[in-house]
């Protein structure tokens, strides 16, 4: 029996975590569901976005399954996510981006995985204005060693275990010569310890045109932290839009799977929030927790639904009258099926 911590969210949040968990079960792993919550709903209940029983829920179970959150204006933190990371020091960032055949994109047969360094880099939150009059800001970007080498390490290693067979460090060495220098000469380092895994470099600004360009070229893409934010969505714009893109954030002792979309309030109860992403969430928390042949059933099970085109939400085919809930169960009945 695994107990996780269930984070529900904001906004169209829980909604598609209701999907999620009933697809989850439907595999028969033996899961019990802590309720947590965090953002606006946490605000609005405990006066705090990230309250302490939701810290000590995470704290005892290690593994957190998060919808999307809405961060308070005004109060809190800056990112309730950027603070999960940071607090339990989830260095991995892992989004996969691959393309479905029932979905149709400008590319087919894509399959890319980014692997960001997810605590440091231009996110460490080392900014502050210059003057008195706040007309000059400045931001520091720290890219440590120890850092580097993890998430170098945790790429390669993330290759070999998921046979893939190539990694391209994604960088700006030739302009931040000391900080993003330092990131690529780790990986050169690194590079040779996985003679089976393919090793090229990429300096950032071409790595994007390749991706638009051609994007099969590419396997697994690791970087720093903002390189990474932003790489991670334009390839999941290559195949169909955040909505079908999940996210990962993992650390030594504690991972915590999440859907990369926003709250969406606007939408939230219409039945009509597509439930993809956070249910392909689900299934890279059932293969970290060792459940791979469940794992495995969930991604054949969404990859039969969103393929056969029947019961979807709109924005995977325009015709169909399937919202969040049908979609969720559709899923659900083919895993219980497989």
């Amino acid at each position: 029996m695994y107990t996780i911590t269930l984070i529900k969210g904001d906004g169209i949040g829980p909604s598609i975590m209701d999907a999620a968990v009933k697809v989850i079960n439907a595999t028969g792993v033996a899961i019990k569901w802590e309720e947590a919550y965090a953002g606006l709903a946490a605000f609005e209940q405990f006066g705090n976005p990230l309250p302490d029983e939701t810290l000590a829920s995470f704290d005892k179970n290690r593994v957190a399954f998060k919808g999307p959150l809405t961060t308070v204006v005004g109060s809190g933190f800056r990112s309730i996510n950027v603070a999960l990371r940071q607090q339990y020091d989830l260095y991995a960032n892992v989004r996969p981006a691959k393309s479905w055949a029932g979905v149709k994109t400008r590319y087919d047969n894509v399959d890319i995985v980014i692997v960001r360094e997810n605590t440091e880099g231009l996110y460490a939150g080392l900014e502050h204005y210059l003057t008195p009059k706040k007309d000059i800001a400045e931001s520091i970007a720290v890219v440590t060693r120890t850092a580097s080498e993890r998430i170098i390490h945790y790429a390669f290693k993330y290759a070999q275990d998921n046979q893939r067979k190539k990694v391209t460090v994604c960088h700006k060495a030739n302009i931040l010569k000391y900080t993003q220098g330092l990131f690529l000469d780790i990986a050169r380092e690194i590079a040779p310890q996985y003679p089976d895994i393919q090793f090229d470099e990429k300096i950032i600004d071409a790595s994007c045109m390749h991706l638009v360009m051609n994007p099969q070229q590419f396997d697994v893409i690791v970087c720093t932290n903002m390189f990474g934010d932003i790489l991670s969505d334009l390839t999941a714009g290559l195949v169909g839009g955040l909505g079908l893109i999940p996210g990962a954030n993992i650390g030594a002792d504690a991972a915590l799977f999440e859907a990369v979309h926003g709250s969406a309030p606007d939408i939230a109860g219409k039945n009509i929030a597509n439930p993809t992403a956070v249910i392909m969430a689900g299934a890279m928390m059932l293969a970290h927790l060792g459940e791979t042949a469940a794992a495995q059933r969930v991604v054949t099970a969404v990859e039969t639904v969103i393929n056969e085109g029947l019961h979807v939400t709109a924005d995977l085919n325009p015709n169909s009258t399937a919202g969040t809930i049908e979609m969720g169960d559709a899923i659900a009945n083919a895993v219980t099926a497989a």
